[in-house]
C-alpha cells in the first residue's frame, strides 16, 4: 500500500544504500557471466540443446534485468508510485519522462477513488498500456474494455474480491494496445478501507511481463522439443542394439569349423562399444561355415550411426552370407555388395574384407573394399597381408575388386579387425606425422601382440587379450574384431 493512503502506518525506512550498491554490483556481475554463457551456446537452430540453454539464458537475464531495476528503484527511492491525494482530483497533465535507469519503464502504478469514481494513473502505466497520456485514466468499470476476452473474466474477479472482500489482488491478464498489440501485464494491489472498515479506493502496481512469459514460453517449449528428441533417440538406440543383436552372428566365445569332422578353424570375435553407449554404428563380423566345407570369414564398417545405419548393415550382411552360400568368391562378391549399396535409396559409404577359407589346401582367397587388410601371425611374428585393389563400397559405380590368395599353415592366426579397434590417441601427433604413419603405428600396436598371442591356446584367448589391450580405451566410434585359428 503506498505510504500516503495509510495515516497510522509508520513511515517507511530507506534502505542501506551501501548494501543495495553491493547487491546491484552483484546482480550485474552475475548477469555479465549469464550473457557470456548465452553467447557461448551453439547457434545451429537445428541443435534443441542450444537453443534450450540460449533460452533458459535469455530467461535469467531477464530476471537479472528487472532485479537490477527494482534494487535501482529501491536505492533511488519511489517516484511516481506514490501519488499525492490532492493529484487524484488535479487536473492530469502529461506525464514526465521516465528518468534513464529507473523502473518506471516497465511498472506503473493506479489509484481508483470508489468515493469520487476518479482514477489517478502514473505516467509509466500510460506507457505499459500504450494510451495516450492526456487522455484521462479508466476506470474499474472501464479497464476491462482494454482486456482479452478470454481474461477479462479473471480481471473481474479479482478486482471484485478486492472492492468487496478486501482481498490482495495478484494476477496477471493480456490487454490489447491501441496499435493492435498484445502484452500481458501482472497486477498487484489492495484495497485501501476508510475509519468504518469499507473500501473507499483501491490501489495497484501493473508490470509489463510480457518478454518475461515469451522466454519463460521459449524455455518451456525447447525443453519439450529437448525431451521429444531424446525420447526419439532413446527409441532409436534400442532399435538399433535391438536389430544389430538380431543381425550379428549369436554365437558366444570361439566358434570350429567344420562343426564335423576335423577342427580346421578355431574361431572367435567381439563387438567393442564406442565410448558413447549413443552411438550405434554398422560394424559386423562374420563367420558362416559354406556348404562345400569352406569357410566364409568377414568383418565390415558401414559409415554413420542409428537404425538407418543399422539396417543397411544388416542388408549388406544378408545379402553376403546369400552369395557366399551361392559359391561367389569374395572379389566378385564385393562387387555385387557395391552394387547393392548404390542403389540403395539412402546414400552410404563402407569398408568390408571379405576371406574364403579352403580347408582342404589351407589356402585364404580374399578381397577388400577400402578396409584394412588382415594381420597375419606366424611363429611369433606378424605382418599385414599385401591388400589387392578395392575402393569403399558405394563409392563409385561399377567398382572392379581384386583378388589375392595366401597359403597358410597349422598353427598361423589371422586377424581381421574394424578400423576404429585401435582408438588414436591422444596426445596431439607429431607435425610431420601423416594419417597414413598414423596408421601404421596402429596396425603395429596390434602386431606387437605375436608373442602373447604365441602363448595362446585358443582364438577366444587371444580375443581376450585384444579386449585387454585396447577395450578400455575411449573410442570415438565401435568396433570389430575378428581372429581365426589354422589348425590341423
Amino acid at each position: 500500500m503506498p505510504p500516503h493512503l495509510s495515516a497510522d502506518r509508520p513511515a517507511a525506512q530507506p534502505p542501506n544504500r551501501g548494501t543495495v550498491d553491493a547487491l546491484i554490483s552483484q546482480t550485474r556481475a552475475l548477469r555479465g557471466e549469464v550473457d557470456a554463457v548465452r553467447r557461448e551456446a551453439p547457434a545451429d537452430e537445428e541443435d534443441a540443446q542450444g537453443r534450450w540453454q540460449r533460452a533458459l539464458c535469455n530467461l535469467a537475464l531477464h530476471q537479472l534485468n528487472d532485479l537490477d531495476a527494482h534494487l535501482a528503484q529501491l536505492r533511488d527511492g519511489p517516484t511516481e508510485l506514490s501519488v499525492p491525494p490532492e493529484a487524484i482530483a488535479a487536473p492530469r497533465t502529461a506525464p514526465a519522462a521516465p528518468p534513464h535507469g529507473s523502473l518506471l519503464s516497465r511498472v506503473g502504478s493506479a489509484e481508483w477513488n470508489l468515493l469520487t469514481d476518479e482514477a489517478s494513473w502514473s505516467g509509466e502505466l500510460y506507457q505499459i498500456l500504450g494510451r495516450d497520456a492526456a487522455s484521462p485514466p479508466l476506470t474499474l468499470d472501464e479497464l476491462p474494455s482494454l482486456v482479452l476476452d478470454e481474461d477479462r473474466t479473471m480481471l473481474t474477479a479479482m478486482v471484485t474480491d478486492c472492492l468487496i472482500d478486501a482481498k490482495p489482488i495478484d494476477g496477471e491478464f493480456r490487454i490489447v494496445r491501441p496499435d493492435g498489440g498484445v502484452r500481458t501485464v501482472h497486477m498487484m494491489g489492495e484495497p485501501v478501507l476508510d475509519a468504518d472498515g469499507s473500501t473507499a479506493s483501491m490501489w495497484a502496481v501493473l508490470r509489463d511481463v510480457s518478454e518475461l512469459r515469451r522466454s519463460q514460453r521459449t524455455v518451456g517449449e525447447t525443453q519439450e522439443s529437448l525431451q521429444r528428441q531424446r525420447h526419439v533417440a532413446r527409441t532409436e538406440h534400442r532399435l538399433a542394439v535391438e536389430l544389430q543383436e538380431a543381425v550379428l552372428p549369436p554365437w558366444r566365445g570361439s566358434l570350429r569349423f567344420p562343426r564335423q569332422g576335423p577342427r580346421a578353424l578355431d574361431v572367435a570375435a567381439h563387438y567393442l562399444p564406442s565410448s558413447s553407449s549413443a552411438l550405434i554404428g554398422g560394424n559386423w563380423y562374420d563367420a558362416l561355415e559354406l556348404p562345400d566345407g569352406e569357410t566364409l570369414l568377414s568383418v565390415g564398417d558401414l559409415t554413420g550411426h542409428g537404425v538407418t545405419v543399422t539396417s543397411g548393415m544388416a542388408m549388406l550382411l544378408g545379402a553376403l552370407r546369400g552369395m557366399s552360400v551361392a559359391g561367389t568368391q569374395p572379389g566378385q562378391l564385393l562387387s555385387w555388395l557395391n552394387q547393392l549399396l548404390d542403389a540403395t535409396v539412402q546414400p552410404a559409404l563402407g569398408s568390408a574384407v571379405c576371406c574364403r577359407y579352403v580347408p582342404t589346401t589351407r589356402t585364404l582367397s580374399w578381397a577388400q573394399a577400402g578396409h584394412p587388410a588382415p594381420l597375419l601371425y606366424r611363429d611369433g611374428t606378424g605382418r599385414a597381408l599385401s591388400a589387392p585393389d578395392g575402393v569403399l563400397l558405394g563409392a563409385t559405380s561399377g567398382a572392379v575388386y581384386g583378388q589375392a590368395e595366401e597359403s597358410l599353415r597349422v598353427g598361423d592366426l589371422l586377424l581381421l579387425r574394424t578400423e576404429g579397434l585401435v582408438p588414436r590417441r591422444t596426445e596431439a601427433p607429431l607435425p610431420e606425422e601423416t594419417g597414413s604413419q598414423e596408421g601404421a603405428r596402429a596396425v603395429q600396436r596390434l602386431l606387437d601382440l605375436a608373442p602373447r598371442f604365441g602363448e595362446a591356446r585358443t582364438a577366444q584367448d587371444c580375443i581376450r587379450m585384444v579386449v585387454e589391450e585396447f577395450g578400455g580405451t575411449e573410442r570415438e566410434d565401435d568396433a570389430c574384431v575378428l581372429i581365426a585359428r589354422i589348425g590341423s
